[in-house]
């Protein structure tokens, strides 16, 4: 007996068959599926809102993660394990009423050095101000800072051209002096330039050997200025004639020891010294850390912003679901005439409003990773992807279907039978 191939019911028949009953999640599901490809046009061009929106917040919060990563790695260059131990104030009383500054001196250093696990490298620093004579009658106000050979690696230096003085320079008291780039410049035109050049410091002749810079620009907040030279540390005595030291410099072997290795440095210090002088460790580790709150804030109010393009389109799902609404009045009366509940109504055009939010943000979501991912994979740049983004994007975009799709679902829900079955 020959077969009649029946045309395949829809989604909406089958609900229709089962109206009697409660609907299933599933059966809902796939009436939404159905009325997206009833009125596919319209549906992805207010889906394209949406998709902008989730988009933007997954740039937005990619460029906030990249602008914190570059600072905290400029600050980080400086030197995260450094202890720098300053000298505040204090005198120490002498005979007919004399005072004198209580700095600190060499054995404090070593001291530290002998109690104090995990430090890698140490400096002691002097400065001394003068005019240094180039020759010709030419000369320059130039702040010499007498420091040992680990000096480099505490302050994170840069030799750009000749070398940095070593210990043999520092145990013969060689008269070298290495000096900043931007001063080689000034006086020399070029780096290469300055290397084997002699200067007169008070009349001794010092030798350049070397021309260094700062890993990160300090804008002159640091010690070293665009004036500045290097000489070792015992050196710089014979214009000073003291050991007296305003500053220490320690590095440690992990960011992990830095605040309590400072916390015992400052105790050693003090001990060695009168109750009344103050002396303070300095550390990257709390300007860090306010650098990541600062810029963490800014990240989340820029995201913010970028998320009022998410309440835009909103407003377009909820224009477009309430004309799904009045185009289907007669469906939606057919339904409640079988027996659908206003829940179920309700339920049937939020699901929809939900699913067509949440599509756009899966879809922008998804477009947003990919261009730092790309980025990533075709430049040396490393573009950090913040994960809470994409929860916050795709959340957002369930919210806003339940938002903004709460009025339309309703107005379905509350709509007359009667009343929608005569509706032409």
């Amino acid at each position: 007996m020959a077969t009649t191939n029946l045309p395949k019911p829809s989604s909406f028949d089958r609900t229709l068959a089962s109206a009697r009953s409660t609907m299933m999640f599933s059966e809902v599901a796939r009436l939404a599926v159905d009325s997206f490809r009833a009125s596919k046009t319209r549906f992805l061009l207010t889906m394209l809102g949406m998709v902008i929106g989730s988009m933007s917040i997954i740039l937005v919060a990619t460029l906030g993660s990249t602008g914190k990563q570059y600072a905290l790695d400029q600050l980080t260059s400086i030197g995260p394990n450094k202890v720098e131990l300053q000298y505040g104030g204090g005198n120490i009383s002498g005979p007919e009423n004399t005072s004198t500054p209580d700095y600190m001196t060499l054995d404090d250093m070593r001291e530290v050095l002998d109690q104090v696990p995990g430090i890698v490298a140490s400096s002691p620093m002097l400065e001394f101000y003068d005019n240094v004579s180039l020759g010709g009658g030419i000369t320059k106000q130039t702040t010499l800072l007498g420091v040992s050979p680990q000096y480099r690696i505490v302050r994170n230096l840069v030799v750009v051209s000749g070398r940095f003085f070593d210990d043999q320079d520092e145990l013969a008291h060689e008269k070298v002096a290495v000096m900043v780039k931007p001063f080689a410049e000034e006086l020399y035109g070029n780096v290469n330039e300055a290397v084997g050049k002699t200067i007169s410091i008070k009349g001794i002749p010092f030798v350049v050997i070397g021309v260094f810079k700062e890993a990160f620009d300090t804008y002159g907040q640091s010690e070293i200025s665009d004036h500045t030279m290097l000489v070792p540390y015992p050196v710089i005595r014979y214009f000073t004639g003291s050991n007296s030291l305003k500053e220490l410099f320690f590095t440690m072997r992990s960011a992990s020891l830095v605040v309590p290795a400072s916390e015992r440095i400052l105790a050693i210090v003090r001990s060695r010294h009168y109750a009344g002088s103050v002396y303070t460790a300095a550390t990257l580790t709390d300007l860090l850390s306010s650098m990541a709150k600062i810029a963490d804030m800014l990240t989340i109010v820029l995201t913010l912003g970028a998320g009022i393009t998410m309440i835009v389109s909103g407003v377009g799902i909820m224009n477009s679901m309430l004309a799904n609404v009045q185009s289907r009045l007669k469906e939606i009366g057919i339904r409640k005439a079988l027996g659908a509940t206003s829940r179920e109504i309700r339920l049937q055009f939020l699901t929809e409003a939900i699913f067509l939010s949440l599509s756009g943000g899966i879809i922008g979501t998804m477009l947003g990773l990919a261009i730092p991912f790309t980025l990533g994979l075709l430049t040396p740049f490393k573009i950090p992807i913040n994960p809470w983004s994409v929860v916050f994007s795709l959340g957002s975009s369930v919210m806003v279907g339940v938002l903004f799709g709460t009025l339309p679902a309703n107005r379905a829900a509350r709509l007359d039978p009667v009343q929608t079955l005569k509706y032409e």
